[in-house]
């Protein structure tokens, strides 16, 4: 096998997935005996018996800060958003290899996995960066919560709440005040998760733009609408019923009326690493069950 173009190797896995704690291990086998440095998630490693040294989140700036690393992540796009929140801002490209349902961003099917990571460590594969939103709960001028997001914020009411009012401003400008079940504001990575269910558009990786769509609005002519990608979007509680915002359905916060939200695109991307010949226009007819070229002959 030719020299790799990585020296250090993250692997996270879904560990309840069936058969994945075997995969993993071969995996990190295939990758030690081509003379890469394997490490294991913190949370991988506490649920598997793999026998590589443990990589905790308490260290991963410093182990990664001079570079080399790349990490394998074993599972589903809940998986791949976890992993990439992590190690976005630490410049951390990733690979998926799929071992869950639906699979847009771990793109590698298990059984292409030999193929794929001998391409990667001989670097042979398409880089691929896509935008990332970071958010700030702000509540009587202080901030109280933050989390950044690789799919989307989510700003919604409660349980068996009714309605709620949202006062949206888009760099300083006012733009509406919504009344609906809630409010999506998505990467274009994150229109194909939430934002899509709710009717909103797709946006290809490569757009800069932030997508903002309104669910179950309560006047039908509430469309979503794309805005730039640097835009500055607060999004303020205006209803006094229960409201929580959420990030990529991962991190949380409970909401009061006069809370504000501010969402912004943040300063680092997220990098995926493809095997060559990656389309996502492929991605999307498989996952979307969209109609193939038809068969002529």
């Amino acid at each position: 096998m030719p020299p790799t173009v990585f020296q250090q190797v993250l692997l996270i896995g879904k560990y309840q997935a069936p058969q994945a704690q075997k995969l993993l291990a071969e995996i990190a086998a295939r990758l030690s005996r081509a003379g890469v440095e394997v490490w294991v998630g913190e949370l991988t490693a506490q649920h598997t018996e793999l026998p590589y040294p443990v990589l905790r989140s308490s260290e991963l700036a410093e182990r990664t800060a001079q570079g080399g690393w790349v990490a394998v992540v074993l599972g589903g796009d809940g998986t791949m958003l976890g992993a990439a929140r992590r190690l976005a801002p630490l410049n951390v490209p990733l690979v998926g290899i799929n071992a869950g349902r639906l699979g847009f961003m771990t793109d590698i099917a298990d059984s292409d996995w030999e193929s794929a990571i001998d391409g990667l460590l001989a670097g042979d594969f398409e880089r691929e960066e896509r935008a990332m939103l970071t958010g700030a709960v702000e509540r009587a001028g202080e901030t109280i919560f933050s989390a950044i997001a690789v799919n989307d914020v989510v700003v919604n009411r409660n349980g068996a709440s009714g309605l709620v009012e949202l006062k949206v401003e888009v760099d300083g400008r006012f733009m509406y005040v919504q009344r609906a079940d809630g409010l999506i504001v998505a990467t274009p990575t994150g229109s194909t998760a939430y934002a899509l269910s709710a009717y909103g558009p797709i946006l290809h990786p490569s757009v800069d733009g932030v997508v903002l769509v309104p669910i179950a609005p309560h006047t039908l002519s509430n469309r979503p609408i794309v805005l730039p990608g640097g835009a500055d979007i607060v999004i303020e509680v205006v209803t006094l019923r229960d409201v929580s915002v959420n990030f990529d359905m991962q991190s949380y916060a409970e909401l009061i009326g006069g809370d504000r939200i501010r969402i912004r695109q943040a300063p680092y991307r997220c990098v995926f690493l493809h095997p060559p010949g990656w389309s996502y226009f492929s991605t999307l007819r498989k996952k979307l069950h969209w109609h193939e070229i038809p068969d002529e002959s």
